[in-house]
Formats: C-alpha cells, structure tokens, sequence
C-alpha cells in the first residue's frame, strides 16, 4: 500500500491488516487445543494502533531506517485462567468469543473501506 492511499483509506486498512494477522493467531489457538504444552498467544490492539498512529517520516537517506505504515504487532502469551494437566493454555471457550469478536471488527472495517471507496469513487466520477 503506498503511503498516499494509507493516508486516505485511514486507519481502517491497517486495522484490517491486524485483525487478519489476529484471526491466523486464534485460529493457530484453537487448532492446538489439544496440544500438550501449547501456549495461547495474542497481540493487543490498542499497542498496536498507538504505534500506528504514532506520525510517520519519511525516508530521507539510505542509512536511515525506513518507517513501516503496517502495525507493530507484538504477540505476548496469554495468563491462562486455570492450570491444566498437560500445561495447555487454551481457553476454548475465551479463544472462540475472541475470534468471533474479531471476524466482527474485520467486518466493520470491511465496510468503512467500502464506504470510503465507494465516496471516492463517487467523487472521481462525479455523478
């Protein structure tokens, strides 16, 4: 994506970016249910959108380091609520309201992007 149309699609599309980066990881959390000694992992949205919101620079020499318009997604593992047998930290139960909660955030940032597109597009035709 290039710097112009992050600018103008918003946050909305880096947040897109990291609700799918979410869904891999709760979708990894819940294939490994069953894995003895599996840790649960997950990243947490609002560190993530303030180092995006955080103002970007641009580039100016070689040896400088280029600044990343995507979210800096630090996983950690999730504190499991009761210990288990076999040191498993999955919480069917929490991963599967947490992938729910999330495959509905992705949808509403799906349609602001809509939206956004669709205005421009309007704008650019005039209609």
């Amino acid at each position: 994506m290039s710097a112009q149309s992050g600018s103008i699609l918003g946050k909305h599309a880096q947040a897109l970016y990291f609700h799918a980066q979410r869904a891999e990881l709760l979708a990894a959390n819940i294939a490994n249910a069953e894995t003895p000694g599996y840790r649960a992992r997950d990243v947490d949205f609002r560190s993530a959108l303030r180092t995006a919101s955080a103002e970007r620079l641009v580039q100016s020499h070689d040896q400088h380091m280029s600044s990343d318009s995507r979210f800096n997604t630090s996983e950690y593992y999730r504190e499991p609520a009761q210990a288990s047998i076999n040191i498993n930290t999955v919480d069917m139960a929490k991963e599967q309201t947490a992938y729910a909660e999330n495959a509905v955030r992705y949808q509403v940032n799906l349609r602001f992007l809509d939206g956004k597109i669709k205005g421009l597009m309007l704008a650019l035709r005039g209609d």
